[in-house]
């Protein structure tokens, strides 16, 4: 049996690797409590009573795994803002090679990455593993230090393995409210809402965009189909399919019968962002990621979700 915990559960990959994880039989840990991100001190506590909790429930496992899906930073969120979630993955680590039972025993780490942050500033047409990470913005950073973190801790033990998932961009149902990322959510939001949106990349901008049931399917699989994978396996999960913002409104438009109101303008985020993006992955080519659906697929399912949300909030205000 293999106990699995994913931190970042309630967000849109941590959501969508539970249900894919459910799926496939792996027992779910879930820690005692919510996690309080925002309170430094009380997060340390926090961690270290849910590994406690996750090394006896993996007493009776043959393996574990740790996904860590959380993320409290965006692109524009100032390195200060960001500093509190790589200290909590390293305290998280700390507490692993600490803990006796889950450093002795066969685990692995997963760290959910961003590929279009760490490669923005790539001049590479196609972007592989082989590309050199060229960051441009604190957030970038940020996730290069985590992947650092990780790759040092994995080498220091090797009966835990590490995967480094470097994500293109992510899209589905149940992004945070909080959270203004993810233009596809966004701009079903404001449709569903009759409201406009803003753009701050022209209209040939390429992005790739993968669903994250099918970004989380893909890294389980990768995780546990590459019996030789090396030991900290580095690998892009991504469509493989560019589309520029052009193509994703002209979807929207022929789902809605309407086109979204968008308003382009500039902003000082607008450096951050690389104009395109096309991502290949090399690494076990003999196993390709094959996105279950297709982008206008998804997007429908996006705005039915959002539909759906909207039409529940507005009667809970009643």
């Amino acid at each position: 049996m293999i106990i699995a915990w994913v931190l970042g559960g309630r967000g849109l990959l941590g959501s969508a690797l539970c249900r894919a994880l459910s799926r496939d039989d792996t027992s779910l840990f879930t820690p005692p409590e919510r996690f309080c991100w925002d309170q430094g001190q009380k997060l340390s506590s926090q961690i270290a009573e849910a590994v406690q909790a996750f090394s006896s429930r993996a007493a009776s496992a043959e393996r574990w795994e740790i996904y860590w899906a959380a993320g409290i930073g965006t692109l524009s969120s100032p390195p200060e803002a960001l500093a509190p979630e790589t200290n909590a993955f390293s305290n998280l680590l700390r507490l692993i090679e600490s803990d006796r039972r889950l450093s002795g025993m066969p685990g692995s780490v997963t760290l959910a990455s961003s590929a279009g942050a760490i490669y923005a500033g790539s001049p590479d047409e196609i972007i592989t593993e082989k590309t050199p990470p060229t960051p441009a913005s604190p957030y970038a950073h940020e996730k290069l230090r985590q992947e650092e973190l990780l790759n040092s801790f994995a080498m220091a033990h090797q009966g835990i393995s590490a995967f480094i998932a470097r994500i293109s961009t992510l899209y589905g149902s149940g992004q945070s409210t909080g959270k203004p990322q993810g233009l596809l959510t966004q701009i079903a939001r404001s449709m569903v809402r009759h409201k406009s949106i803003e753009i701050y990349v022209p209209y040939d901008t390429i992005r790739d965009y993968i669903a994250a049931d099918d970004a989380a399917a893909a890294i389980i699989e990768t995780l546990r189909s590459t019996r030789t994978r090396p030991h900290v396996l580095v690998k892009i999960i991504a469509s493989e399919k560019p589309t520029t913002i052009a193509e994703v409104v002209s979807i929207f438009k022929r789902l809605a019968r309407t086109a979204p109101r968008i308003v382009t303008s500039t902003s000082r985020l607008s450096g951050y962002y690389s104009r395109r993006v096309q991502f290949r992955s090399t690494v076990f080519p003999e196993n390709p990621l094959t996105p279950r659906r297709s982008l206008y697929v998804g997007v429908a399912e996006l705005m039915a979700a959002e539909r759906i949300a909207f039409a529940r909030n507005t009667e809970d205000r009643k």
